[in-house]
């Protein structure tokens, strides 16, 4: 646990060796780091240092009922998980919202220490024009009821969430831990996240690490066109379409994943 006087305590888990090259996995909106758990415990712990930290009002870290609408409370969370574990240099990796966070902390913390970045599924911002074109239909229709304080409602609204994350059908196991993740986040966090008004848009002309975007082609909550649009700004960028996935191709198609990622991680330390 990370803990900070005046900030929401948060929760970390680390796997792999401790004097590699470290990794820090951000997880995606009403998740936790074990959105991670097909990284965290397979052959990228033999050769890194893998740490996933809960965002604030997720998981395990605490839960405070406000800061979900700021930019620099985002980054600063980032950079407490980075300086307490020593991580620099690093390599920084956000998924969807969590892609948001990651793009907050470079904003205001510049990339210094960071070795290289991979956004994957990304949310290059919220609640303006542009970005909200990028987000689908479906994913859309599930507001307000995915912020519902009544819990028959948007426990509802989180299972249709679920199975928007992917393409292919998950197992019932998969099924209802990944519900349960998302059921312990509180609706006001949920509804805080959401009620945002930022874009990194153009912030992604300057960003100066090389850069990893992973997206999959059917991905039910961010358009492809957000991933594409993305690599042609982005100078030193390279764009992983996987034709077969959903917004979740780190859990659909760990192996290539994995694999991915660890080149790219080798090949910019």
């Amino acid at each position: 646990m990370v803990s900070r006087t005046g900030r929401p305590d948060l929760h970390v888990v680390e796997t792999g060796l401790q004097d590699a090259q470290s990794i820090l996995l951000v997880h995606g909106y009403s998740q936790n780091h074990l959105s991670w758990r097909k990284q965290l415990f397979s052959p990228l712990a033999d050769a890194f240092h893998l740490v996933a930290m809960d965002l604030r009002g997720h998981g395990d870290s605490e839960k405070p009922r406000d800061g979900y609408d700021d930019s620099e409370a985002w980054a600063s969370d980032v950079r407490a998980v980075v300086e307490a574990l020593d991580l620099e240099p690093f390599v920084l990796v956000g998924w969807s919202y969590g892609s948001l966070v990651v793009l907050d902390y470079l904003a205001s913390y510049s990339a210094i220490g960071v070795d290289g970045v991979n956004l994957v599924g990304i949310v290059a911002g919220v609640g303006t024009e542009q970005t909200n074109e990028w987000l689908q239909q479906g994913y859309l229709e599930l507001f307000p009821d995915l912020v519902s304080s009544d819990a028959e409602t948007s426990a509802s609204a989180l299972d249709r969430f679920v199975a928007q994350c992917f393409n292919a059908e998950l197992s019932p196991e998969e099924r209802y831990l990944l519900l349960g993740m998302n059921t312990i986040v509180p609706p006001y966090v949920r509804d805080g996240m959401r009620d945002r008004t930022v874009a990194h848009v153009e912030f992604l002309d300057d960003i100066s690490v090389p850069t990893l975007l992973t997206h999959g082609a059917h991905d039910g909550v961010v358009a492809i066109d957000a991933a594409r649009e993305a690599a042609r700004r982005i100078p030193d960028s390279t764009l992983s379409e996987y034709p077969e996935d959903g917004h979740t191709p780190f859990w659909e198609s760990p192996e290539r994943f994995n694999r991915e990622l660890a080149e790219f991680v080798t090949e910019v330390s």
